[in-house]
C-alpha cells in the first residue's frame, strides 16, 4: 500500500473509539485503562466464534497465519457488527518490527479495510521501533514506563491466580482477588503512582500476600503447562478458551509470562550485535534494557517467593543458559529459542504435561515447538506434550480430544515419584520412573 494513501490517526480523531483485539486479559486490562488516563477511549473486543473467522476468511488469503486472520476478522466483525459509529473509530494493532509477520499484519489490516467498505478507519500502530507514526497517537515515556508495569504486574497476577483457582475453597475468590488488583493498579496508575521501579518492587508482595490468604484445599491436580506462539498462547479467542478447558477438567495451568518473551526480545538486538556486529551506543542502551529488565524480573520472582508455597519460575538468563546447549540464541524469529526454553523449563518445574498451541502457517513456531519434541522426550522421558494445530478448519471438539488423550496418559504417569524439592531436574529425570507433575 503507497504510505500517501494511509488514513492516519490525528489529533482531531481524540474522541474516536479506538478497538483493540484482546490477548492476555489480565495484561490488556490493565493496558486499556492506561489508554484512558491519555485521554484514548480504548475498547478490548470480546467478539468471538465463527463469524470472526470466517471474517478473516473472507479478506485474508488462508495461507497467512492464523493470528492475521482472527486479529483481522475479529475487527472487522466489530465493525460490521452495528456498536460503532464507524466515522468515528479507529483500531489497534501491534507492529513487532522483527521477521515475524506480524509485522505486516497493519497492511493486510488495511487491504481488508478497503475491501469491506471500511477504508475510512484510521489503523494505529502500536510499535516501539518508530515503524509507524500519528499525529494523534504518542506513547509518552510516562506511558511506555506504565505499559511496561502493566506487564509485570500481569506476569504476577497471573502466575498466582493459576495457582490458586484450582484449589480455592470459595470458588470465585481468585477471580475476584485479580480484578481487585487490576482496578487498585489503575487507579494508582490514575494518580501517577505505581510505575516507578521501587514502588513496583513494594507492590508485588503485596499481591502476593493477598493470593497467599485464600483459603485452599491442596488435593491431586494434573498440571499442565502452555507454550506456542505469543497470541495464540494467551488469547481464548485463538486457543478456544484453552485455559478455562484445562481447569474444567480438574488440571492446573501454567502460562509463562510476557516479561520473558519482552526480555527475550531486548536480548535478541544484542545476540544480533554479537553475530553481525553493530554500533557502540545501541549495544550500551540495550545493555542498559536488559539490565532493567533482569533486576525488575528477579523483583517478580522474589515477591511470588515472599508468601505461601507457589511454584516460582527460573530467571531468563537460566532458561537461556540451560537452551544453548540444544539451540542456538540466533534462534530468534517468532518464539525462536524461548518456546523451546520455555518447555524445558517448564518440565523441571513439575509440568511436565505440556500442550503446545500451534498455529496455522507459523512456520518457526513449528520449527522450536512441534520439530523439538523428540529432542525434549529425549532430556525428559516423562514430559508428555501434545502439539495442537489452531486454524480456520480445526475444530474445537477435535482439539479437547487430543487434549484429554494427553491428560488420560498425564494420569497413567504419575506415580510415586515425590522429589523434596518439588523439581524435577535432568538429572532426576532421566533416571525416574515417574514426575510429580
Amino acid at each position: 500500500m503507497n504510505p500517501a494513501n494511509r488514513v492516519e490517526f490525528t489529533k482531531d480523531m481524540k474522541d474516536y473509539t479506538i478497538l483493540a483485539p484482546n490477548m492476555a486479559d489480565i495484561h490488556f486490562s490493565i493496558l486499556s485503562n492506561i489508554f484512558g488516563q491519555y485521554g484514548y477511549k480504548v475498547e478490548l473486543l470480546r467478539n468471538e466464534g465463527r463469524a470472526v473467522v470466517d471474517e478473516g476468511l473472507k479478506y485474508v488469503h488462508n495461507d497467512t497465519c492464523y493470528p492475521a486472520l482472527l486479529v483481522i476478522g475479529q475487527l472487522i466483525d466489530a465493525l460490521n457488527s452495528g456498536k460503532y459509529d464507524v466515522n468515528k473509530t479507529a483500531l489497534f494493532i501491534t507492529q513487532s518490527g522483527g521477521g515475524c509477520r506480524a509485522s505486516n499484519y497493519i497492511h493486510l489490516l488495511r487491504k481488508a479495510l478497503r475491501k469491506a467498505g471500511y477504508g475510512q478507519v484510521p489503523v494505529i500502530s502500536l510499535n516501539l521501533s518508530g515503524l509507524e507514526k500519528n499525529s494523534g497517537f504518542k506513547i509518552r515515556i510516562s506511558m511506555a514506563l506504565k505499559m511496561l508495569s502493566a506487564v509485570i504486574y500481569g506476569d504476577l497476577i497471573m502466575m498466582l491466580k493459576n495457582q490458586v483457582e484450582p484449589y480455592e475453597v470459595n470458588v470465585g475468590d481468585a477471580k475476584a482477588l485479580t480484578q481487585k488488583w487490576i482496578d487498585d493498579i489503575s487507579a494508582l496508575f490514575r494518580k501517577g503512582k505505581g510505575f516507578s521501579y521501587f514502588e513496583i518492587k513494594k507492590i508485588l508482595p503485596e499481591i502476593t500476600k493477598t493470593f497467599a490468604e485464600i483459603p485452599v484445599n491442596k488435593v491431586d491436580k494434573i498440571k499442565v503447562g502452555v507454550v506456542g506462539e505469543i497470541y495464540v498462547k494467551y488469547s481464548p479467542l485463538a486457543n478456544n478458551h484453552l485455559e478455562e478447558f484445562l481447569f474444567s477438567q480438574g488440571c492446573e495451568v501454567n502460562v509463562p509470562g510476557l516479561l520473558g518473551f519482552i526480555l527475550f526480545k531486548a536480548d535478541n538486538r544484542l545476540e544480533d550485535i554479537k553475530l553481525y556486529g553493530g554500533k557502540l551506543p545501541k549495544k550500551w542502551l540495550m545493555q542498559v534494557v536488559m539490565w532493567y529488565l533482569t533486576k525488575t524480573e528477579a523483583n517478580v520472582l522474589n515477591a511470588a517467593k515472599a508468601y505461601g508455597s507457589f511454584n516460582v519460575p527460573e530467571p531468563y538468563a537460566h532458561i537461556k543458559a540451560k537452551c544453548n546447549k540444544i539451540i542456538g540464541a540466533g534462534c530468534k524469529m517468532g518464539e525462536g529459542w524461548l518456546l523451546t526454553a520455555e518447555m524445558m523449563e517448564l518440565a523441571e518445574s513439575g509440568y511436565c504435561n505440556i500442550v503446545c498451541t500451534q498455529p496455522f502457517g507459523c512456520l518457526p513456531n513449528h520449527i522450536v515447538g512441534k520439530g523439538m519434541i523428540r529432542k525434549l522426550k529425549e532430556l525428559y522421558p516423562q514430559s508428555n506434550i501434545v502439539p495442537i494445530d489452531y486454524d480456520p478448519g480445526a475444530t474445537r471438539v477435535n482439539q479437547e480430544n487430543r487434549i484429554k488423550l494427553m491428560l488420560a496418559i498425564a494420569k497413567e504417569n504419575k506415580a510415586p515419584a515425590d522429589f523434596s524439592d518439588g523439581f524435577c531436574d535432568e538429572e532426576k529425570c532421566a533416571s525416574c520412573q515417574g514426575c510429580n507433575g
